[in-house]
């Protein structure tokens, strides 16, 4: 690629367009022009999928190939085929995973927003002690309006560990905000090993648990979790393999 070249690809930001045009055979000028173009379109688009999985601070990348679905109890009238669709997105829906430790709550959360990365969808991925700690942050420092602004940009926010850590006032009421914002206009992911009936112990207020589950549940798919820890399993068979 010439220097001019390279500079109006820089321009056009096509940087990529000089390495994709020397792997595609010249048969006419039409013919080649248009297998380029494709070729700098998928990899723009991989480009694109590929940031959104950065951006949605996933702490392990997780997808449904290697997904053991454990003992679950599905919502009535929701399948598999559903699921993986990520129809629940389109329509504001969330999905509200609940079961003991290992049981593949946190997995499914991840799988689901890696594939929801994949068909275009800004995706946010928070432990709910995090989001509870930059809520405060932002709050202290005068910017929460900002950052409220940039989870209603998101399509999908999944709340991961709910219920492993109490919140304080100040935090629990953040939360709410943040689950009264998304209500009806975007979905959202949550995975607890608390039962709804013990959500009062982690926010400490009787009224705005009520009200924080009212919204989560309303128009929700809740699935229950009933198997063995997987991470558990797994380990006595290597403990096994190991004897």
């Amino acid at each position: 690629m010439t220097e001019e070249l390279a500079a109006v690809c820089k321009e056009l930001r096509l940087g990529d367009l000089g390495k994709i045009a020397s792997q595609v055979t010249f048969q006419n000028e039409a013919q080649y022009l248009t297998d380029v173009l494709r070729l700098v379109a998928a990899n723009r688009e991989i480009q694109r999928v590929e940031r959104l999985i950065r951006q949605a601070k996933f702490p392990v990348i997780k997808t449904f190939d290697c997904y053991k679905y454990h003992p679950i109890a599905w919502p009535k009238g929701f399948d598999k085929e559903q699921l993986l669709s990520l129809d629940f997105i389109e329509s504001k829906q969330n999905i509200l995973c609940l079961g003991a430790v290992g049981t593949g709550k946190t997995h499914m959360a991840t799988a689901l927003g890696v594939k929801a990365c994949s068909l275009g969808k800004k995706v946010r991925f928070f432990r709910m002690s995090d989001l509870a700690a930059e809520l405060t942050e932002k709050h202290r420092a005068g910017n929460l309006t900002k950052m409220l602004k940039q989870l209603q940009r998101l399509d999908l926010l999944i709340l991961d560990e709910v219920g492993y850590i109490p919140c304080d006032r100040l935090s629990s009421q953040l939360l709410f905000n943040v689950i009264s914002n998304s209500y009806e206009q975007q979905s959202v992911i949550v995975t607890s090993n608390l039962q709804f009936g013990r959500w009062n112990e982690m926010f400490g207020d009787d009224r705005l648990t009520a009200a924080l589950i009212d919204r989560l549940v309303h128009r929700a798919h809740i699935f229950s979790f009933t198997g063995p820890s997987l991470r558990y399993e797994e380990a006595m068979k290597g403990e096994h393999l190991n004897k």
